[in-house]
């Protein structure tokens, strides 16, 4: 039989991990990153580097976004939290969106998601462009929703 406390996990769990997914649907790709964030965030190519730009370009842009993105999560949440009595802590709170801000702004210097691709067997994936279809963009957002069911995990369980 499933106890009222074993209930109570799998609401907030499930409540969270909502909030996140559209969280980040929000705050990606309407209030949670300017146009000069996105096409600045990402690091330069090893060309770039080679020719003299810093390797640090980009994340002042980078971590802008994700300071901006998570305060969109956060409002979110605490918009759900004033409806939906959640079993919430501090403690997890903190690990989710640490976890969250983290993977967010590695995966958005893009060369990680190249990476993964070119090592998976993917490599063309990584450079389609055509069709409406973007196998970077495509590839990067599956890998936020990755991230964000370990945030809401974080936040549920500790």
């Amino acid at each position: 039989m499933t106890s009222i406390e074993e209930l109570t996990t799998l609401a907030t769990f499930g409540s969270t991990w909502a909030v996140l997914a559209v969280g980040h649907n929000v705050a990606d790709h309407v209030f949670g990153q300017s146009d000069h964030q996105a096409a600045n965030k990402g690091a330069p190519t090893a060309e770039d580097v080679a020719a003299g730009v810093s390797p640090r370009r980009g994340w002042a842009a980078c971590l802008a976004h994700v300071g901006q993105y998570h305060l969109v999560l956060a409002a979110l949440l605490a918009l759900v939290w004033m409806f939906i009595p959640l079993r919430l802590s501090m403690t997890g709170l903190a690990a989710g969106f640490a976890w969250s801000a983290v993977t967010h702004a590695v995966l958005d210097r893009r060369w990680p998601v190249r990476w993964l691709l070119q090592r998976t067997g993917s490599p063309a994936f990584a450079e389609r462009r055509t069709a409406g279809l973007n196998g970077m963009y495509l590839a990067d957002q599956a890998l936020h929703s990755g991230a964000l069911l370990v945030s809401a995990l974080l936040i549920t369980r500790l």
